[in-house]
């Protein structure tokens, strides 16, 4: 959402999550969870990615990835406090 030529105009924003529902949906079947749990698994994944986590660039870096997933996944299933 930063490159290009109009990659000023909204310097905050940090892009778009897109998630396929059909494909989730058959990724939750296959898992055996909701569809809703799924779903949010694959939110705060594309979040992560926004935020400049990346588990494909070495085995060190997926470790932080899915660490920081667990603990948001953790925090969202508590709800507020």
């Amino acid at each position: 959402m930063r490159d290009g030529p109009f990659g000023d105009l909204s310097p905050h924003l940090l892009g778009d999550v897109v998630i396929s529902v059909d494909t989730a949906c058959r990724e939750a079947e296959r898992a055996g969870i909701e569809i809703d749990a799924r779903l949010t698994q694959l939110l705060v994944h594309g979040v992560l990615h926004l935020c400049g986590y990346d588990h494909e660039r070495d085995r060190r870096a997926a470790r932080r990835m899915a660490a920081k997933s667990r603990q948001l996944l953790k925090a969202i299933e508590r709800g507020p406090t």
